[in-house]
């Protein structure tokens, strides 16, 4: 069966609209996700790069470029005024989730990038993140206790070191096989990769 790596970290708004188009495009092509949460910051250190928030300049951009994108793709988006935070305790509820089995990924990665761009809180608040995971019917001390397992923690410190060893700079990143596709905006070559 066809493949497609999908490289992300829920405090990406880019990726969370691939979160929302990707599974389009490979329920089209017949292709499954192979999920690979990664802690986005690490690799911004890790290859000198920065988030696009950090400058001014961009930052000013991203709002319309961000609503443009979600008109494109139909997904709703509401930019998160809380923008950015630590991801940190987030990916390593994915991790600790996706061990536990793909439906359990799914339902927590809907909770999170919901409560990051359709509905925003400030997931960098425990008690409002805990809230946000009771509504989805996740239990928050067992995500909690995810974070401190140090299986967790080390398959996603692998994840990130295994990107950046791929030349993963900035998220949402995808691979069909060794061919990298960096950002929503080449998911059309995703798209051609696949067929």
């Amino acid at each position: 069966m066809k493949e497609v790596e999908f490289y992300f970290d829920v405090g990406s708004p880019y990726s969370y609209l691939a979160y929302h188009v990707l599974p389009r495009i490979a329920a089209a092509r017949g292709a499954r996700i192979a999920w690979r949460p990664m802690l986005l910051g690490a690799v911004f250190k890790a290859t000198g790069n920065t988030s696009p928030a950090a400058l001014p300049c961009k930052a000013r951009y991203l709002g319309a470029d961000l609503a443009r994108w979600a008109r494109q793709f139909d997904v709703p988006f509401t930019f998160n005024p809380h923008f950015p935070i630590n991801t940190l305790p987030l990916m390593r509820g994915a991790v600790g989730m996706q061990r536990r089995g793909a439906a359990e990924l799914q339902r927590y990665l809907a909770a999170v990038f919901g409560a990051m761009f359709e509905t925003p809180r400030d997931l960098g608040d425990a008690q409002v993140l805990a809230a946000v995971l009771q509504a989805a019917d996740i239990d928050p001390a067992q995500v909690q206790a995810m974070n401190q397992d140090e299986a967790v923690k080390d398959e996603l410190r692998r994840n990130t070191e295994e990107a950046v060893a791929r030349g993963v700079f900035g998220a949402p990143t995808f691979f069909v096989g060794e061919e990298m596709f960096w950002g929503q905006d080449r998911l059309q070559f995703v798209d051609q990769a696949l067929a």
